[in-house]
C-alpha cells in the first residue's frame, strides 16, 4: 500500500480516529459512496454481486458490482495471499505456505539519494534526470543458516563441500601415540600442500567424543587413524553425508583425497 500510494509511512487507523474524523462505524465500513480516496486490490475486478459494509451500523449492501458501484482511485497488488488460494496459472493448483529463511535483501531506494547527491543522467532531450537507485546484500550468516536447515540429520550438520569450514578432518584414535601423531601430522601437511582445506583434531579426548563432534560439526570427509589399522597399512575414510566408512591403503589414499572430495 505504501508503494502504491507513494507515502513515507502507513499505519492502521484506530477505531476512535475513524469515528471522530470520518463518523463511520467500524465493522460496517464499505467502499460504496465513501467520500475518501479508495484503493483496491486488483483481485476484486473478478468479483460479481458481492457484499460490503454500507457505512451504517448493522447494515450491508448486497449485489455490489465493481464498475457500477465503486469509485476506485487506484488498483494494486495489495492482498496477502493465503494457503489454499487458487493458482493463477492452472485450474487445480493451490497456494501452499512454507517456512523459509531470508538469505538476502533487495532495497528499492528510488531517487531519494540520487537527488541529494545530484546523481543524474541526460535523457534524449538533454534533460537531467535523477537515477533510480537500488541495492542488495547477501548475508553470510543467513546463507550458512539456510544451508544447515536443508542439510542436517539427527547427528548434526552436513555441510556441502562448497560451504564447509573445512573439507577434511583428521581424527587420531589416540594423539598421545607417537606413530599415530606423526602419521596424522604427515597427512595434514600433505593435504595442505595439495590445497585441501583440512583440520587435525589433536585433542587428548576419547575417540567417541571426537567422532561425535566431527559428525556434529559436519565436515564432509573424515580420516580416522587408529593403531590397529595403521599396523596393517590402512586408515579409515568416512563420508559424513552417507555415514559410509571404508578402510583404504595408506599412504596411497592421501593422493586420492582430492578425487574423493570431487565426488561428494
Amino acid at each position: 500500500m505504501k508503494n502504491l500510494i507513494g507515502c513515507e509511512w502507513l499505519l492502521p487507523a484506530a477505531a476512535k480516529t475513524i469515528d471522530q474524523q470520518l463518523g463511520l462505524p467500524c465493522g460496517y465500513i464499505g467502499p460504496v459512496g465513501l467520500d475518501i480516496p479508495v484503493y483496491a486490490d486488483q483481485g476484486i475486478t473478478a468479483l460479481q454481486n458481492f457484499v460490503t459494509g454500507a457505512n451504517k451500523a448493522d447494515t450491508h449492501f448486497t449485489g455490489v458490482q465493481v464498475e457500477r458501484d465503486l469509485k476506485i482511485n487506484k488498483f494494486g497488488d495489495l492482498r496477502r495471499v493465503l494457503a489454499g488460494d487458487p493458482c493463477p496459472r492452472c485450474d487445480d493448483g493451490k497456494y501452499q505456505v512454507k517456512r523459509g529463511i531470508e538469505v538476502g535483501h533487495i532495497f528499492i531506494l528510488g531517487t531519494k539519494y540520487s537527488e541529494a547527491m545530484k546523481a543524474v543522467y541526460l535523457d534524449s532531450n538533454g534533460k537531467e534526470i535523477p537515477m533510480v537507485m537500488g541495492c542488495y546484500g547477501i548475508g553470510v550468516g543467513r546463507t550458512a543458516a539456510a544451508s544447515i536447515e536443508q542439510n542436517h540429520d539427527d547427528k548434526g550438520i552436513i555441510w556441502p563441500r562448497s560451504l564447509a569450514p573445512f573439507e577434511v578432518i583428521i581424527i587420531p584414535v589416540n594423539f598421545k601415540n607417537d606413530d599415530l601423531k606423526n602419521t596424522c601430522e604427515s597427512i595434514y601437511t600433505q593435504l595442505k600442500e595439495m590445497g585441501v582445506e583440512v583440520i587435525l583434531d589433536d585433542r587428548q579426548d576419547r575417540l567417541g567424543g571426537k567422532l561425535k563432534d566431527a559428525d556434529l560439526i559436519g565436515i564432509p570427509l573424515q580420516i580416522i587413524v587408529g593403531p590397529k589399522n595403521l599396523e596393517e597399512g590402512k586408515v579409515e575414510i568416512k563420508i559424513r553425508k552417507t555415514q559410509e566408512s571404508q578402510l583404504h591403503p595408506y599412504p596411497q589414499i592421501v593422493n586420492d583425497i582430492p578425487n574423493i572430495l570431487k565426488d561428494l
